[in-house]
C-alpha cells in the first residue's frame, strides 16, 4: 500500500482508488465551438450562426446549410445510434435547453479514429456546436428535465429514402449509458 500523509484506518485505505485525467479521446473531423450566450435582465440572446456564399462563418470547418430541424427530447430517453451512410451528411448540434450526454463512436472504415469512442455532455447553459461528419455513429440521452437540440444538416431529410442508418442502442455496451455514481 502506498504511503499517505493522512492515515485512513485499513478498512477504508484498502478501497481507496485515485482519479486519472488523461486527456479526451479524439475523433477525426469531429470539432467544438463555443457559442455567446448573452444575458441581462430581459433574458438572454445568442448568435447561432451567420451564413455567406460558402456557408456557415468563423467555425473551425466548413457546412453549407441544407436543413435546420429543432429535436425535443423527453426526459431520460436514450436516442442511439444513428449513422449516415447512403450519403454525405455532417450535422452541427446545439443544446438550447436541458441536458444532452451524448456519445460518437468513429465507424468509417480507414479513418485514423476508427474504433475511438467519446463521450460529451452538453447544456443550454453554455451552448456549444458539436460537428459530427458522417460515419460517425452518435446518439444521445437526455437529462432528468429533458433537453431541446437544434440541429444542421448539409443534406436534407428524404422520407422515401431516410439516410438515417440505425445500430442497436446499447451496440457499444449498455455501460456507455450507466450513471456515473462517482
Amino acid at each position: 500500500m502506498p504511503e499517505h500523509t493522512i492515515k485512513l484506518a485499513p478498512e477504508y485505505a484498502q478501497e481507496l482508488k485515485f482519479e486519472t485525467y488523461p486527456a479526451a479521446a479524439q475523433i477525426d473531423g469531429v470539432w467544438f465551438h463555443p457559442l455567446k450566450k448573452n444575458r441581462s435582465e430581459n433574458g438572454a440572446f445568442m448568435e447561432y450562426v451567420r451564413l455567406d456564399e460558402h456557408g456557415v462563418q468563423g467555425l473551425p470547418g466548413q457546412l453549407t446549410p441544407r436543413q435546420i430541424s429543432v429535436s425535443w427530447a423527453a426526459p431520460k430517453r436514450i436516442n442511439a445510434f444513428h449513422i449516415h451512410v447512403k450519403q454525405e451528411q455532417n450535422e452541427i448540434w446545439c443544446v438550447l435547453q436541458g441536458q444532452l450526454m451524448i456519445w460518437l463512436v468513429d465507424c468509417r472504415e480507414g479513418s485514423p479514429t476508427l474504433g475511438v469512442k467519446r463521450k460529451l455532455v452538453f447544456s443550454g447553459e453554455q451552448p456549444m456546436m458539436l460537428h459530427i461528419p458522417s460515419g460517425v455513429a452518435h446518439g444521445y440521452q437526455a437529462g432528468e428535465q429533458g433537453a431541446t437540440l437544434l440541429y444542421t444538416m448539409d443534406a436534407q431529410f428524404d422520407i422515401t429514402d431516410p439516410n438515417e442508418g440505425r445500430l442497436p442502442w446499447n451496440h457499444f455496451g449498455d455501460d456507455l449509458w450507466a450513471e456515473d455514481m462517482g
